[in-house]
């Protein structure tokens, strides 16, 4: 893909396209340091991609957005984490916080495969650093990884439970949280119930067959079943 880099910080150009050295098919066609250069880069139609910083000399690089052609993808490249909302709100395909990390980089070239149809490996899940973009009734929520204590199936919904108590009905299917969340960190406790590992407080027994689990944020206690209980203890003892 022919790629265009779009930041005020040489050294943050500099990464990216090391970056980008990684992983074959990209070949970056042009830079600009400035709004004004940036503006009148992305009038060319030679591009396919966009890592485009937020903050820059003379501008903002949302502002740039409408410059962009149709079809390039469009990559933000920030500091800073509340722009993240917005970022999605224009379409972005993703968006990546400085320092960004080999890890996160691939996982966002990973979506943008995905996103042209193109065939890859595996699916890509979300890592723990990441924040998962939540669509319910009343808006969309971003909710960091680290945050979701508890996912239960609600009928045709799934109920979402952070840390902090507070609690969201989003139409995502159980399976496509369990392929998204990080498996070292997520497991199914129950047919109805995935579970953060490191929200879990205590265990208790009800039998010998089954038990239950308080976890950090949950209404109630998550009830482990039969089919689970052995790999929620072998989990929960390798935690320890």
């Amino acid at each position: 893909m022919r790629t265009l880099i779009i930041d005020d910080e040489p050294a943050a150009r500099a990464e990216v396209r090391w970056l980008l050295s990684a992983h074959s098919g990209y070949t970056v066609v042009g830079e600009a340091a400035t709004f004004t250069a940036a503006r009148t880069r992305l009038n060319a139609p030679d591009y396919d991609l966009v890592f485009l910083d937020v903050q820059l000399v003379g501008g903002n690089g949302f502002d740039l957005v409408p410059q962009v052609r149709p079809g390039a993808r469009i990559i933000f490249v920030t500091a800073f984490d509340r722009h993240a909302l917005r970022a999605f709100e224009v379409n972005a395909l993703d968006y990546l916080l400085k320092p960004v990390s080999t890890e996160r980089f691939a996982a966002s070239l990973a979506r943008l495969q995905a996103d042209r149809g193109e065939a890859r490996p595996a699916a890509t899940p979300f890592m723990s650093s990441d924040t998962v973009l939540v669509h319910t009734d009343a808006g969309d929520r971003f909710v960091p990884v680290l945050q979701i204590s508890a996912i239960f199936s609600n009928e045709n919904y799934s109920d979402l439970q952070l840390r902090t108590g507070e609690r969201f009905l989003t139409r995502r299917t159980m399976k496509a949280w369990e392929d998204l969340l990080p498996a070292t960190q997520f497991m199914r406790v129950h047919r109805q119930a995935l579970v953060n590992l490191a929200s879990i407080e205590q265990q208790r027994r009800d039998t010998r067959e089954t038990a239950e689990l308080v976890v950090t944020g949950a209404r109630e206690p998550v009830p482990v079943s039969r089919s689970y209980l052995a790999e929620v203890e072998a989990r929960l003892h390798g935690r320890s």
